[in-house]
């Protein structure tokens, strides 16, 4: 199949472009700039010039391909809802190019904020009144009527050794602030999935060519205090517990995330899919980080 992937040259899109080329696909890529043309035609795809606010790019691009893997997002938190409606904005783009072709397409969601205190799984509905400013789920969902199989991708903490999800942003914090912080007794969890595992579960929906929701996570759930103890090590700097008064003077905007339990299951996503993550587990990846090069 002829495939378009948005944010392509990103960490997630940059191993999905890799994965569908080993498995015999063709990939569309988009990017916006010279070195991510380089790197497309380096991995072997064909290059489409574009970004996710040139919605007639997104279009086109949809147009000529068998299928569509959305993994393009603007990862600016301190602007979540103006990102956001970018996200919106291009997702509907790409169904409308899509719209009575009974093609696929795949946008990427996340676990987080779904149902914080309990294991998420995949019949659960995203809810009706939500803190989080992302729609994509809720967006993917009305397009299905549209003569499309729309699937959507819930990721947890996508990880290797150079970036963690959200954990990028702690560790960052903690590089700056000289420690590394977790909210009470850091008991809640984040699930976390390795990002070669991730790349292969996005080409099996993608084979697999069914409307559904899928859950990215092979850990289902990592503890706060365990991750901010590994960045500890990582960085050599103090680890402290903080109250919930002080979480959100010292994480900021990551405060909302910094408290939630972000667990969930990928059961169903496994025997639908026959996935099996193999990869290192996310507190190895943080454990074999080079934290002071680069």
């Amino acid at each position: 199949m002829r495939i378009f992937v948005t944010g392509a040259t990103g960490f997630i899109g940059s191993a999905v472009v890799k994965e569908l080329i080993g498995a015999g696909h063709h990939v569309l890529g988009l990017t916006r700039s010279d070195a991510g043309a380089k790197a497309l035609a380096s991995a072997g795809a064909e290059v489409h010039r574009g970004d996710l606010e040139n919605l007639e790019s997104l279009r086109s691009g949809a147009a000529k391909t068998d299928g569509v893997i959305h993994c393009g997002f603007i990862h600016d938190f301190s602007k979540f809802k103006e990102v956001s409606e970018i996200d919106k904005r291009a997702i509907e783009a790409l169904g409308s190019a899509l719209a009575g072709s009974n093609r696929t397409l795949i946008v990427s969601a996340g676990v987080a904020g779904l149902r914080p205190g309990r294991v998420v799984t995949e019949d659960d509905d995203h809810p009706a009144q939500s803190s989080m400013p992302r729609v994509s789920e809720q967006v993917a969902t009305s397009l299905a009527s549209q003569g499309m199989k729309t699937v959507v991708m819930r990721l947890s903490q996508i990880h290797d050794t150079t970036k963690q999800g959200l954990v990028t942003w702690l560790i960052a914090m903690a590089r700056e602030k000289g420690v590394s912080a977790y909210v009470g007794e850091g008991l809640n969890r984040w699930s976390a999935a390795h990002v070669l595992d991730v790349a292969r579960l996005y080409r099996l929906a993608l084979e697999k060519g069914e409307t559904a929701r899928y859950h990215a996570v092979d850990e289902e759930g990592v503890r706060l205090r365990d991750i901010a103890e590994a960045i500890g090590r990582g960085l050599k700097v103090p680890v402290k517990s903080l109250s919930p008064e002080e979480a959100a003077a010292h994480f900021g905007w990551m405060a909302l995330f910094a408290g939630w339990d972000i667990s969930a299951s990928s059961a169903k996503t496994r025997e639908r899919l026959g996935w099996h993550p193999v990869g290192p587990g996310l507190i190895a990846d943080l454990d074999k980080m080079k934290y002071f090069e680069g």
